[in-house]
């Protein structure tokens, strides 16, 4: 089956080491500043929520993604469950954060998959958020890393 419908991709160099993109994936304040509100905690098997605070009727999402940390190589690779339990959508998919050094920076490779190709909420969500990943939230954390001091 081919990845068109059910895979999100984004390959994002970020000017700054590994230590400092893994902070800002993984230290809650941090990351509510980038991505959204969160109760995250760097542990595997620790279940949180993002909340975007609103739903959004049009994905049948109620605005709430339900997580849990399913991988942690510390400066390396983040794995998530992101799950949304919105009437119609159903959706139960994973995000995976990796990182490699490059140069004095970090290439992010972010993988969003599991969405539905049946399912016409997911699809549309997946839509949504491959605009939302590789331009919008690549650049609030792009933003975010060059704001704060090492």
């Amino acid at each position: 089956m081919t990845t068109e419908f059910t895979t999100v991709k984004v390959d994002q160099f970020l000017a700054h080491p590994p230590a400092k993109v893994w902070r800002a994936l993984t230290d809650p304040a941090r990351l509510a500043r980038w991505l959204m509100p969160n109760d995250f905690q760097p542990v595997v098997g620790h279940r949180f929520t993002f909340n975007r605070g609103e739903p959004l009727p049009a994905v049948r999402t109620d605005g709430i993604a339900h997580c849990e940390v399913l991988e942690i190589q510390p400066e390396r690779l983040l794995r998530i469950s992101f799950n949304d339990n919105g009437p119609d959508n159903g959706m139960h998919t994973t995000i995976t954060w990796t990182l490699a050094p490059e140069g004095r920076g970090t290439r992010l490779f972010l993988v969003h998959d599991g969405f539905d190709p049946d399912n016409e909420f997911q699809q549309l969500s997946r839509k949504f958020m491959a605009s939302g990943w590789s331009s919008g939230v690549a650049a609030a954390l792009a933003k975010l890393l060059d704001e704060e001091t090492d």
